[in-house]
């Protein structure tokens, strides 16, 4: 993925995450939680895009 999409894709990312933010009212708990979720998904998909990190599903937890 070029690295132009990937610039365009984050700053998508980051308003509509300060819109929602902003606009629906919720508890602080609950907008922390989203804004960490947020944040950790795009930056596995980033690490991803660039091939930095390989698939997720083909780590297994195993005993």
């Amino acid at each position: 993925m070029p690295f132009i999409e990937i610039v365009i894709v984050l700053i998508i990312v980051g308003v509509l995450l300060s819109l929602v933010n902003r606009y629906i009212p919720m508890a602080s708990s609950i907008r922390t939680i989203l804004n960490v979720f947020v944040i950790v998904v795009v930056c596995v998909w980033v690490l991803q895009s660039m091939g930095i990190w390989g698939d997720v599903s083909s780590f297994r937890l195993q005993r």
